[in-house]
């Protein structure tokens, strides 16, 4: 008859529970992992899948209570490693809804929102344009995969345990969310500075013919001159996510490093 004792019984439960947690959460925040249409079921089997499968290969957890402070705060630093993970990969794909909002408004159609199925908020149609094209990369890329790689590289570099988190690291992170908008602004620019040259020219137009109806020639022009500079500028998203997603993960990494 198997006889187990309470120690062995929390090894093997803690070696499942810590794991499952880490993983959960970062499918909370990370894209398309998080998207309102994967039902919440799902999302949890898959973590448990993943966690199970992860499981010969993960380094031994620490035996503790698992009715106890130690066990809780091992388990508030598997949700804030997941979310920390899942919130970067969430800011890539914010730059393009920044470069998508910034093209709408120079275009006239910041007015033109529809509901983003992902997140559940409005943002312009441009953006959500974007964003569906930038998620198509993304798995093309195979970019899930590789998330999950790191997800399982993350429990050889940061073991389940307590930690105590570098203040410089974090601020990293801080630092990361400038990089957000900045490379929303690198992505929409060509775009804004081609309709900025068209409103100069239209300025021009207006001193020189004051009765021209600007408003009426003008929005027309302006909305197809911005789809004709987002079809030149579409070849180059790719090059642009590629590089945005590698400086992600070795943003990662390098907060998995204590």
């Amino acid at each position: 008859m198997l006889q187990f004792t309470g120690t062995e019984l929390m090894g093997w439960v803690g070696g499942m529970l810590w794991p499952f947690i880490r993983i959960g959460a970062m499918m909370v925040a990370a894209p398309v992992f998080s998207a309102s249409s994967l039902p919440v079921r799902i999302r949890v089997l898959l973590a448990l899948l993943i966690a199970w499968l992860l499981l010969p290969v993960l380094p031994a957890p620490p035996v503790v209570d698992l009715i106890s402070a130690d066990a809780f705060l091992i388990s508030i630093y598997q949700v804030l490693i997941g979310v920390a993970m899942g919130f970067i990969l969430q800011m890539v794909f914010a730059v393009f809804v920044i470069a998508g909002q910034s093209i709408a408004m120079g275009m006239g159609l910041g007015f033109a929102s529809v509901v983003d199925p992902q997140n559940g908020v409005q943002v312009p149609v441009i953006s959500q344009s974007l964003l569906i094209m930038i998620t198509l990369i993304f798995l093309a890329l195979d970019g899930h995969l590789m998330f999950l790689e790191l997800m399982a590289e993350s429990f050889r570099l940061l073991p389940v345990g307590v930690i105590h988190p570098d203040p410089g690291q974090l601020w990293e992170l801080v630092i990361w969310g400038g990089y957000m908008f900045a490379g929303g602004l690198l992505v929409a620019i060509p775009v804004v500075a081609g309709l900025l040259l068209v409103n100069i020219a239209f300025g021009v137009a207006s001193r020189a013919a004051p009765q021209l109806n600007i408003f009426a020639v003008g929005f027309p022009v302006m909305i197809m001159t911005g789809f004709v500079l987002i079809i030149q500028v579409l070849p180059s998203l790719t090059s642009h996510f590629s590089k945005i997603l590698f400086d992600a993960v070795a943003l990662i990494q390098q907060l998995l490093v204590v």
